[in-house]
């Protein structure tokens, strides 16, 4: 898993509320478990004037040119700025694969689905809290300034706004080393790999009958 410490990119503002995980990266599209090929259609219903479907050329497909992602001014965004109760609806890793894959390092809303909130600390995209009337801020600068940029600090916890004022935000201890240093559960499980390697070996010896009918 990519590890998360900085970020300093564009931000783009999805002024909506109760975004849910269909909307994120639509059911069809949930075919494959490989992590990647899921960027091209993220929000795909509202990026495109057709309807998607798996394995199509997305590059040949009309652009909603409204829609807040096809905006030149947001193109390379790295940070999203959303609101309340992103991430709600059904459970499914895909849509922070699909964040994550467009480009974005981190979300920021005033609160999110707990399910899609916890999928993305397991798969190294960083879901900020921010109080209502401090996104409010950022959403109002972001939309006034063109090529309005965020760094997001997650050793520090800091959203810094560029006229170097931050917002602080608070992440759990063992979710933030885990960011800060890579690590998805079987990152973690392969940091005790030796341990479990001379578990292993000692059930072995003590019980070979089990083994040999596992053969």
């Amino acid at each position: 898993m990519q590890a998360f410490t900085v970020v300093t990119g564009v931000a783009a503002p999805l002024d909506r509320a109760n975004v849910d995980t269909d909307q994120i990266i639509p059911k069809q599209f949930l075919k494959s478990i490989k992590r990647s090929g899921f960027g091209v259609n993220l929000f795909d219903e509202w990026r495109y004037l057709d309807e998607g479907y798996p394995g199509q050329d997305c590059s040949k497909r009309a652009l909603n040119t409204e829609f807040v992602l096809n905006q030149p001014r947001y193109q390379g965004a790295k940070v999203l700025l959303a609101r309340q109760n992103f991430g709600c609806g059904s459970s499914r890793e895909h849509a922070p694969w699909a964040l994550d894959e467009y480009g974005f390092r981190a979300v920021i809303a005033s609160s999110f689905a707990d399910i899609f909130f916890n999928n993305c600390f397991k798969n190294g995209l960083l879901p900020v809290i921010l109080p209502e009337d401090q996104v409010d801020i950022l959403f109002k600068e972001c939309e006034a300034t063109e090529g309005y940029q965020l760094t997001v600090d997650l050793e520090k916890l800091q959203v810094i706004r560029p006229n170097g004022e931050a917002f602080s935000f608070s992440v759990d201890n063992f979710r933030r080393h885990c960011l800060l240093n890579g690590l998805d559960d079987i990152g973690l499980t392969l940091q005790v790999a030796d341990d479990i390697h001379a578990f292993e070996a000692k059930a072995r010896a003590a019980r070979p009958w089990v083994f040999n009918a596992l053969r």
